[in-house]
């Protein structure tokens, strides 16, 4: 093991987590109630080791093959999170739900069907985020929520997923457009955070409490507009090598 690799993630890793705690009490909110996710998509197994050396247990990939290799590679660490936080086929669904903790990414009912399906024939409950594109940016996946005519459509998809017995919706997801000043990223996290409360009233039944929105470029931002799950990847493990 690298130790100075082990070193500089940890280091990284405390001043990100620093500015978080700080961000949270500069709006009233307690520190504890932001998590902060390590991107590890594209680090090979040894950054990722090196991360878990240096304390870190939730992870996220994008890539669920990929991902698929690292989990059984690393095996069994007590308190470790791996996060789905990517963009999901459906032919995909049976190595996310028997593989992760967590989904970040749903984006349609279909998915969800099949997620479903394979969590249940592995004895798994699988916690998952609702996607949501409140930008309208064509590259961006989730649901349609930057369309108040299609607001209904995530209604009515989010109270079907809510029945089903395998999958528990926990809150809502977004990636906000990419701007030099991370302040033009704050009407984005509004959107999601009035999203939120719009879908609490609609299906009270749901914990939507969970809001994973802010990467490297714009957490402290998020954690100001509500943020209770960061994503940050780059700012901690390094430039990540090309994928491929």
């Amino acid at each position: 093991m690298d130790q100075t690799l082990v070193s500089d993630i940890r280091t990284r890793y405390a001043e990100i987590r620093g500015k978080i705690d700080d961000s949270a009490r500069k709006v009233g909110r307690s520190p504890d109630a932001v998590r902060l996710v390590v991107v590890s998509k594209t680090h090979p197994l040894e950054t990722v080791r090196a991360a878990l050396e240096a304390g870190i247990r939730d992870l996220g990939e994008n890539y669920a093959e990929e991902a698929v290799e690292k989990i059984h590679a690393i095996g069994v660490v007590d308190g470790l999170t791996w996060h789905m936080i990517g963009h999901v086929q459906s032919r995909k669904a049976d190595l996310v739900a028997q593989n992760f903790n967590f989904m970040h990414s749903l984006d349609s009912l279909k998915l969800a069907i099949r997620l479903e399906r394979f969590a249940a024939e592995a004895g798994l409950i699988l916690p998952v985020l609702l996607e949501c594109n409140v930008s309208g940016e064509e590259s961006k996946f989730g649901y349609a929520a930057f369309d108040p005519a299609q607001l209904e459509t995530l209604r009515l998809e989010a109270q079907q997923i809510a029945q089903l017995p395998h999958l528990e919706i926990r809150g809502l997801m977004t990636m906000p457009p990419l701007y030099d000043d991370a302040e033009k990223t704050r009407p984005f996290f509004r959107r999601l955070v009035e999203l939120r409360e719009r879908l609490s009233k609609q299906i009270p039944s749901v914990n939507w409490d969970e809001l994973s929105m802010g990467t490297s470029a714009d957490f402290v931002a998020a954690v100001e507009e509500g943020a209770t799950i960061v994503r940050v990847g780059t700012a901690i493990l390094g430039v990540r090598p090309p994928k491929g």
